[in-house]
């Protein structure tokens, strides 16, 4: 059964929701221990004081910040506690905002949000009310000591979250954006745009498998039957492009995609007329005798 992460409220207006909070998605994958190559045991990781020259023990760990290299304070955890926001136990809605106006590079970690049975009615008029408006809502909520923004939207039946990071956690990169002033071929636009139509479809999520950690997988299989390791992933050599125009045309027809140059040739080959067949006459047939039609006198004007 999924544990709770966090158990509040849902607040807005004068409405407030119980609910409780389940992880979305979480990162699976095999982990390793660190082990002595000696004897094969694994190792165990200590907390040594320098000072007094010896292995210390969890319960004598207490959090401390560096405010120099030459001192340090001791915070209490009753004093983190008793900072804690409202947000901590109530997820006030501050704003109703368009789906699209929301840009993804701002997404964090995803939940889901299950009513407590006192408040199912309200969590089903807020989840079909933000349905028919088309719209999500942003609120603020404190997950693991820390104050994040969130954005609530329905998904499935339910009202998903996502953590938000702050506008100043988003990066600057200096270099990212230089190449959209770059002038395009308009021949080299239409055919990169027909290898975009030939691979656009529907995203199917199940499609997409984790090669890698199966690979893993297997050599740690292979390894503990006593068999050998499984062959290594060929490498992938890719040769630096010269002509953008031959890569596009190649790439098209690797996924069976005639160029629109070819296709505007297949067409007018089909729609040319064929040359009208001649029938020969035979000995003694006479020829058909062709009317001359003599032109209209042109009827003079005043």
């Amino acid at each position: 059964m999924a544990s709770t992460v966090w158990k509040g409220y849902i607040s807005f207006g004068l409405v407030s929701v119980p609910i409780r909070l389940f992880v979305a998605a979480r990162d699976t994958h095999i982990s390793f221990h660190q082990m002595h190559e000696v004897c094969g045991s694994r190792i165990k990781q200590q907390l040594f004081c320098p000072v007094c020259e010896r292995v210390v023990q969890r319960n004598e760990i207490v959090k401390g910040f560096e405010v120099d290299k030459t001192h340090s304070i001791k915070v209490e955890e009753q004093e983190l506690r008793d900072l804690q926001p409202a947000s901590s136990e109530v997820m006030e809605i501050v704003q109703f905002v368009k789906s699209e106006d929301l840009d993804p590079i701002y997404f964090d970690a995803s939940y889901y949000s299950v009513p407590e049975p006192p408040g199912k009615r309200a969590y089903a008029l807020l989840l079909k009310t933000m349905e028919e408006k088309q719209v999500s809502a942003v609120a603020k909520i404190t997950l693991h000591q820390h104050e994040r923004i969130v954005t609530i939207r329905p998904y499935d039946n339910g009202l998903a979250l996502h953590t938000m990071y702050y506008a100043e956690e988003v990066r600057e990169v200096p270099e990212y954006g230089e190449d959209g002033k770059t002038e395009v071929n308009p021949k080299e636009l239409a055919l990169a745009g027909q290898f975009v139509d030939g691979l656009t479809q529907k995203f199917d999520p199940t499609e997409f498998k984790d090669t890698y950690e199966e690979r893993v997988a297997q050599l740690i299989e292979s390894k503990s039957e006593g068999k050998a390791a499984p062959e290594a992933t060929k490498k992938i050599h890719l040769a630096p492009v010269i002509d953008l125009m031959e890569a596009l045309q190649k790439s098209l027809a690797k996924k069976g995609v005639a160029p629109v140059a070819t296709k505007e040739k297949e067409k007018e080959k089909g729609t040319k007329k064929a040359p009208e067949k001649v029938r020969e006459i035979s000995a003694g047939e006479k020829k058909p005798v062709k009317r001359e039609t003599s032109a209209r006198p042109r009827r003079k004007v005043g």
